[in-house]
């Protein structure tokens, strides 16, 4: 039986609900997801399998301009893996005009001949008329060569043909995972995000650019996984707030993410977290380098 496997790439601004719709296509949680910007920093790949087809989707930082050694290595993230990708899917926010940074990316897409599909997400959200007019704008911005989808990753709808058309355009060949494989982050990278996202759910103003999570410790036994979790912040302020009055709020993060991990892990958790000070993290490339950011 001839395969057919290849790397569709995800492209869109921030927030436009990339992460979302890569664990809706996979069916599994293999991104994080906030309402922040910046949530996902490095290229992602989540892995979705069928009887003779994989599909490797690569959720990408979400197209900004670089403005440190972090959003650097962001941006030049999302380059290579468009260069690399066999497919494009460019997800745009149905609930949001068409700007600058769509335009941006949709002019970048133009310039290569790599097949191209449309996500036109959070139709959900939109009465009749103007999920019809948010699919309009969306085909005039796309390449001619591109076929637009109405979806909504918090819901479901559409997301089953837009995976069919996917699969349809992998070239012929191998599986590049495992069948059962859902992601290519390693198990530590895996959980430091999880941690991560509860951090960023209960944060707001900088703090969320500021963090970083490291698994520092990870002891898995048959009946309870002990991890210890350092947290990264850029200011003794910064810290005053994750750590909260009388350590409420790292508290609340760390049974949020406990209850997260176990889930992931299906097994009892022990989760010990820390917070220290790293200043100007985001601009040092051994520090970047640790939290595995190319």
């Amino acid at each position: 039986m001839s395969t057919h496997a290849g790397f569709v790439a995800l492209a869109g601004r921030p927030n436009v609900g990339k992460s979302t719709l890569t664990n809706a296509l996979v069916g599994a949680k293999v991104a994080i997801v906030s309402d922040r910007p910046q949530t996902t920093r490095r290229a992602i790949r989540g892995v979705a399998t069928g009887p003779d087809w994989q599909l490797v989707l690569v959720d990408l930082p979400g197209v900004q301009r670089p403005r440190d050694a972090l959003t650097e290595r962001m941006a030049s993230s999302v380059e290579r893996e468009l260069t690399d990708a066999d497919a494009v899917l460019f997800v745009l926010n149905a609930t949001e005009r068409i700007g600058a940074g769509d335009r941006r990316i949709a002019a970048r897409l133009a310039a290569t001949t790599l097949p191209i599909a449309v996500a036109v997400n959070k139709v959900d959200r939109l009465p009749r008329e103007r999920e019809a007019q948010a699919l309009l704008d969306a085909a005039a911005l796309a390449p001619e060569r591109a076929e637009v989808f109405p979806v909504s990753a918090r819901t479901g709808t559409g997301v089953k043909p837009l995976l069919e058309h996917l699969v349809s355009l992998l070239p012929d060949g191998p599986f590049l995972y495992e069948p059962d494989q859902r992601t290519d982050l390693s198990e530590r990278a895996h959980l430091a995000e999880l941690i991560r996202e509860q951090v960023l759910r209960r944060t707001f103003q900088e703090i969320p650019h500021a963090v970083g999570v490291v698994v520092e410790e990870l002891d898995s036994r048959p009946e309870l996984t002990r991890i210890e979790g350092l947290i990264w912040v850029e200011t003794a302020s910064q810290k005053a707030i994750v750590v909260g009055h009388a350590g409420h709020m790292i508290k609340a993060i760390g049974t949020a993410a406990r209850r997260e991990l176990e889930r992931e892990l299906a097994t009892r958790v022990y989760l010990a977290l820390r917070v220290d000070v790293r200043r100007r993290w985001r601009t040092d490339d051994a520090l970047l380098d640790r939290l595995g950011l190319d």
